[in-house]
């Protein structure tokens, strides 16, 4: 299994002099981000549908290998609450592919008050393209439920495992790959060891792995000592720079 570890995002001035050089300009991020981890989580999409030209810019300065993970469309999970969304999701698929072998899975981080509704968590599946991996960030605790996983089982789709200061979700394998959001605080030695033994504990073909974003970019140093602890015989590609 291959374990990609990132951060949520990269745009991130506050990050000079710390994880970017201290000078480097804001155009530079992405390419010096690419160099040192291997995927990010795009929060961008969340906020406004993405275009297919930006998604091409952002392509052209990661190496081959680097995996873009894109958060679903708040248009989608949070003002139509993933109800007749057909439309939408073929918007945000039809721009999603033109990154290409960089394109990883959709995140679908549905609102805190949306209830558990598997009706309309299948209705959703079915308008997904096939072959897309998409996975699921539940919110609300009515969606921890059997039938939900059989749901998301069924579909290849992933159920997101969010680790916060007030709880992480149950560790459950519904895809073939593992996507996990690790928000705490913080995350000493021991902690970063022991979610790499279990995501190494897992069948996954892959998983990804990101940390939130704060000002202090505690989140890209977590990223890479977790990449050391999982790192497969070739490790992608070698840390350099600060």
């Amino acid at each position: 299994m291959r374990v990609h570890s990132g951060t949520s995002g990269w745009s991130y001035p506050a990050w000079k002099g710390r994880f970017y050089p201290g000078d480097l300009p804001a155009r530079g991020f992405l390419a010096h981000y690419a160099s040192r981890l291997e995927t990010v989580e795009v929060n961008a999409t969340f906020y406004r549908m993405p275009l297919a030209r930006t998604l091409a810019l952002g392509r052209a300065q990661v190496p081959a290998g680097f995996v873009f993970a894109l958060k679903a469309s708040q248009r989608i999970t949070h003002q139509k609450r993933i109800e007749g969304v057909g439309e939408e999701v073929a918007r945000f698929f039809r721009a999603a592919v033109e990154l290409g072998p960089a394109l990883g899975p959709a995140l679908f981080q549905l609102p805190p008050t949306l209830k558990r509704d598997v009706a309309r968590l299948r209705d959703l599946l079915e308008v997904v393209p096939a072959g897309a991996r998409i996975a699921f960030e539940f919110r609300h605790e009515s969606w921890q439920a059997e039938d939900v996983l059989l749901t998301l089982a069924d579909a290849g789709a992933a159920l997101c495992i969010a680790d916060t200061d007030e709880a992480t979700t149950p560790f459950e394998a519904t895809a073939s790959f593992g996507y996990l959001r690790l928000r705490r605080t913080g995350y000493e030695g021991a902690d970063l060891a022991r979610w790499a033994e279990r995501l190494l504990a897992q069948r996954w073909d892959e998983a990804f792995v990101f940390f939130k974003h704060e000002d202090a970019a505690r989140g890209p140093e977590y990223a890479l000592r977790l990449a050391a602890l999982v790192a497969p015989a070739e490790p992608y590609p070698a840390p350099h720079g600060p």
